[in-house]
């Protein structure tokens, strides 16, 4: 195991940059710039040195560009902050793209290149080629474009709020309601969150056409058929291709679909309910009040601090040394963006988890989902280059969803009651079956979407339908509310403003269950195997990842039914 202290890190003293360096604009950077372009290079050691202050480069840029867009999600109100991190879109950001490009290839044309022996080396130049080959000058105020596009999501999402029992809420806190067992009270906060989403169902639409439209025109500028032939090139996608993804759809239909069905049947009769409606699928099944692991973010913070510590006091840490420097922001308020993250910030080592906690079960499993990305970025902190730091998504997700996972025999200490426990570990066993599903849906809705760039909003709305229905159960009732179902697909994030970025929650989720599965049949042995997998960063194949966790990298039908096999079992246990 690592450690068991850690004190507070300090960021490494700079070797490239002037330690008190601060960017104000393109000009005060670019002298770096042209020194890494134009340097002489005559052996192995200086190329070595070079990649060494590039990483520095990078990791500031990395940085500077995270405190922007982790203060204007926490303010989107604030003219300023969104002001700031436009900047850094419009001004900076188009002329580091050729200026990376020009750096690629004097890497990859540099003779000495293959000298160099370190361990994640060959990963990097991997990825570092298949950058050089996508990139299109002509692209670079395409995606400035995009981006700027792409933030809008948050400002009109973070201005949504409802009012209920004469308070204005979040669309967040507002969700709380539908874990009430009054099921009229159920009933009016569904249709005031999905009527108010409703209502900005064309703004959204038209921000997604126009989307869709700058993603084409990116993906065919670099030659690509679809943007989705594009994103699996700029996404690193070396270890599967879109048909693996085609063969997941199926087998989550074949295989937990038909689960989907037992679970709603299930939860209807034991609500004792002639029919099933949307707003009862997140009432406890016993129809309990809602459970409430916590009542403020500090308590929130606090609880996971010890639970992670029970793990291994190193992890523990990790969130301890966030608290003390202030890297949270944790509570659900208005003008907050929506959703939740955990901000890798390159110099320091140290991330930022922001979420819209209110006090429910979900917003508990979400702060130990980031903690687990946290943890993650601690553990590489320390690897030579920046590169080496940033895994894939199928890796990051692997911490986030192993840690709700390996985490749940700690979860005493948010629940007095063995029976709220119970209840608990339920639930997320239940959350866990919907997941792959819903991942299915989403995954399977973007490759339809980039593949006929031209549809219509109409062919859209039917295509989502159709898709929908696929991967969801046939037992609740949708009567009357045929309109907000067509529109659900608004409330994902990732569609908006991370293209592409679903699949990968499936298969982490996937790796997560048998990361679980080591971890029940011998705790020592999981956890290590976590932490060995974490640790690479990304210096190794995602498969070789997967195998340092003791876990295969593989989402096939027969692998699918297997673990589903175990949570069901798992799940039976807490009933």
């Amino acid at each position: 195991m690592p450690e068991t202290t850690l004190s507070i890190p300090q960021r490494k003293q700079r070797t490239f940059l002037p330690d008190n360096f601060q960017l104000i604009t393109w000009e005060s950077i670019q002298p770096f710039v042209e020194n890494l372009k134009y340097r002489p290079i005559h052996s192995a050691k200086d190329l070595q040195h070079w990649f060494e202050d590039r990483s520095e480069l990078e990791a500031y840029l990395a940085e500077n560009f995270a405190w922007r867009y982790i203060r204007m999600t926490c303010d989107t109100a604030n003219e300023q902050l969104v002001t700031h991190l436009q900047d850094f879109i419009t001004n900076i950001q188009p002329k580091i793209a050729p200026e990376t490009n020009a750096l690629n290839e004097k890497a990859l044309l540099n003779e000495y290149l293959t000298w160099i022996k370190a361990e994640g080396f060959e990963i990097m130049i991997r990825s570092m080629k298949k950058d050089f080959e996508i990139f299109r000058e002509k692209n670079i105020p395409v995606i400035t474009q995009i981006q700027t596009e792409e933030r809008k999501y948050g400002a009109i999402a973070g201005e949504m709020t409802v009012e209920i029992d004469g308070k204005e809420l979040t669309l967040q806190q507002a969700s709380d309601f539908l874990q009430s067992t009054n099921r009229a009270a159920r009933e009016e906060a569904y249709k005031k969150i999905a009527e108010r989403r409703y209502q900005d169902k064309d703004k959204l639409d038209e921000l997604f056409n126009k989307l869709i439209q700058l993603r084409h025109q990116q993906a065919t500028n670099a030659d690509f058929k679809n943007f989705r032939d594009y994103m699996f090139a700029a996404l690193g996608r070396f270890d599967y291709t879109p048909e693996d993804c085609f063969a997941f759809h199926t087998a989550v239909a074949e295989s937990v679909v038909p689960l989907l069905n037992e679970m709603a049947q299930e939860r209807k009769e034991k609500l004792k309910l002639d029919i099933l409606r949307p707003w009862d699928t997140k009432v406890d099944i016993s129809n309990k009040p809602a459970l409430k692991p916590f009542t403020s973010g500090e308590e929130l913070i606090n609880k996971t601090i010890e639970c992670f510590t029970k793990l291994d006091p190193y992890l523990g840490q990790c969130l301890a040394i966030m608290k003390q420097m202030g890297h949270l922001d944790l509570e659900s308020r208005k003008g907050k963006a929506p959703g939740g993250y955990n901000y890798p910030l390159d110099e320091i080592g140290v991330p930022f988890i922001f979420m819209n906690a209110t006090s429910s079960l979900r917003d508990m499993v979400t702060m130990l989902h980031e903690g687990g990305h946290a943890v993650h970025s601690f553990l590489t902190r320390d690897l030579s280059l920046n590169a080496y730091k940033h895994p894939p998504s199928e890796v990051a997700e692997l911490a986030s969803m192993s840690m709700e996972l390996i985490s749940m025999d700690h979860w005493n200490l948010f629940f007095e009651s063995e029976e709220d426990l119970r209840r608990a570990k339920r639930q997320h066993l239940e959350q866990i079956i919907e997941t792959l599903p819903w991942v299915a849906t989403i995954d399977k809705f973007q490759h339809w979407i980039y593949e006929h760039p031209t549809h219509t909003v109409e062919e859209r709305k039917h295509t989502w339908l159709r898709i929908y229905e696929q991967f969801s159960d046939s037992v609740t009732d949708w009567a009357g509310l045929e309109e907000y179902k067509a529109y659900i697909w608004q409330k994902q994030l990732h569609l908006y403003e991370v293209p592409f970025y679903y699949i990968e929650y499936g298969i982490a989720q996937l790796g997560a269950i048998a990361v679980w599965k080591n971890y029940k049949e011998n705790p020592q042995r999981g956890l290590q195997g976590y932490i060995n997998a974490l640790k690479l960063g990304y210096t190794k194949p995602i498969s070789q990842i997967y195998e340092a966790a003791y876990i295969p990298f593989n989402f096939s039908k027969e692998y699918i039914t297997e673990l589903i096999s175990f949570v069901k079992t798992e799940l039976e246990k807490v009933k």
